[in-house]
């Protein structure tokens, strides 16, 4: 028998255990509408710009016409550190790694309503160019901060659903 013959099967079995999807709706559901009225305030440094970015993308789709409810905070922790060592002492490979605390500020009350933390790392090759080295610091400093975003963006959206739209 095919393989997916059975998806019917299975996404019948699954609707009775009561899994629903976060993004039910679409842009009129109720994680979508909570999501499109949070602004981020500024980050610093290039990762914070880069994460900056990559959350506004995320989050500029499901804007609303009305200005924002909540202010998304965010702290960077970026670490490079040399970790493989040859013979002569020189360091062969780097781990960058980004870390993110973050809080959801109500704007209306300055409450916060949520404090969490994300995070990512990658490992880096150092070559004998200085320029490819720090080209890699550059890509992988890039990818975690995409990274980093989309845990940000999917813990903000489980915590609408199970607030019910905070």
């Amino acid at each position: 028998m095919k393989s997916w013959l059975l998806l019917p099967i299975a996404l019948a079995t699954l609707s009775g255990c009561g899994l629903r999807p976060v993004y039910g709706g679409g842009t009129h559901g109720a994680v979508a509408q909570a999501l499109g009225n949070v602004e981020v305030a500024p980050i610093e440094g290039k990762g914070g710009w880069l994460v900056r970015n990559a959350l506004n993308d995320r989050l500029a789709a499901l804007r609303s016409g009305a200005g924002p409810r909540y202010r998304l905070v965010v702290k960077l922790d970026d670490q490079i550190s040399g970790f493989g060592l040859r013979a002569d002492t020189a360091v062969t490979r780097e781990r960058r790694t980004l870390r993110a605390r973050y809080q959801l500020v109500d704007e209306a009350t300055g409450a916060q309503v949520l404090d969490a933390t994300a995070g990512s790392d990658a490992g880096i090759d150092i070559t004998s160019s200085e320029y490819a080295t720090i080209a890699a610091e550059d890509t992988a400093l890039e990818r975690l901060s995409q990274t980093v975003a989309d845990q940000i963006v999917t813990r903000l959206a489980l915590f609408s659903r199970k607030a019910g739209n905070p």
